[in-house]
């Protein structure tokens, strides 16, 4: 069977981050889900009261002040679409829950034999399911832990595998600075596409935000993959990421993101373009939030987000 275009899709679908080049399955686990944590580049670990921080912190699941919602759809290149919703809220006397889905599908896909015989086509998705509980050590620090279960399906070949993700958060005192580690996909496959098993995309993130003074802004710093190797110390800075939100009003945010990891590796000759910018607005209208991103891949093209919210 010749699934070139299928491979030609899965490289596009993640190639905006750079994680095409991992040696690893379920890579849909590193797509930036909701269109907030879009538009700030994925500068998300350190962000509080937000239900998506599930598939980046779960120890943020703690700072959330209301049971809420939020469901989201991402158009990518191609024909490969992906969505979420995910939940959240505290129970009195045990901690905050969470949880949430997550799942891409890739579309359909003509499947020929070695003469280049139409046979039919064929189909694959991804999807994961998360359960995150979130409590705190102190007044000020919060830790986290998510059981996420993992399927994924191409064509007649199915895979299954089970990871955890772990994390902390620290609201230094007295200050408006928040501090927060975060490890991911910790675990691995219960049963492979073949006979072969294969590493899941690992990711070891620490990051910092923080409100200057004066100002209404959130700004927002993280470094992602540090648990993979480099030529030298510098480079294992390389997958860091820059967000910012500015809160214009009670009702209307903008934001704005940076990858330089993404920018790096979707140059093409001479010039990288927009690739790893990032920006998006977001509404609150009385209970709902109402988020848009747009991520530009530079001459590759642009990706778009959108997520709604509620509090119940």
């Amino acid at each position: 069977m010749k699934s070139a275009g299928f491979f030609l899709a899965v490289l596009l679908a993640f190639s905006d981050a750079g994680w095409a080049q991992s040696n690893t399955v379920y890579n849909f686990l590193r797509s930036d889900v909701s269109a907030r944590a879009a538009a700030l580049a994925g500068s998300f670990f350190t962000v509080t009261n937000d239900p998506n921080l599930l598939f980046y912190n779960p120890a943020g699941i703690g700072t959330l002040e209301q049971p809420t919602g939020s469901v989201g759809f991402f158009k990518h290149l191609l024909d490969i679409n992906s969505g979420y919703v995910s939940y959240g809220q505290a129970f009195e006397g045990i901690g905050h829950f969470g949880v949430g889905v997550l799942y891409t599908n890739y579309g359909s896909f003509t499947e020929t034999d070695d003469q280049d015989n139409t046979l039919g086509t064929f189909s694959a998705a991804d999807i994961a399911a998360s359960v995150a509980y979130s409590n705190t050590l102190d007044e000020n620090l919060f830790y986290g832990v998510a059981l996420k279960f993992i399927h994924s399906s191409i064509a007649d070949a199915h895979s299954a595998g089970l990871a955890t993700d772990v994390g902390i958060l620290y609201r230094v005192p007295d200050t408006r600075l928040n501090i927060g580690a975060s490890v991911r996909n910790l675990g691995g496959q219960l049963s492979a596409y073949v006979n072969t098993k294969e590493e899941l995309p690992l990711d070891v993130a620490f990051g910092a935000s923080i409100v200057p003074k004066g100002l209404p802004l959130l700004l927002n710093v993280n470094f992602h993959k540090l648990n993979e190797s480099a030529d030298n110390f510098a480079d294992r800075f390389r997958s860091f990421t820059v967000g910012g939100e500015f809160t214009l009003s009670k009702v209307i945010q903008l934001r704005f993101g940076y990858n330089n990891e993404q920018r790096k590796d979707l140059r093409i000759e001479s010039t990288s373009g927009l690739a790893g910018f990032s920006a998006g607005l977001g509404l609150v209208i009385s209970e709902y939030r109402f988020d848009y991103a747009l991520s530009s891949l530079g001459k590759i093209g642009s990706l778009h987000r959108i997520s709604i919210g509620t509090n119940f």
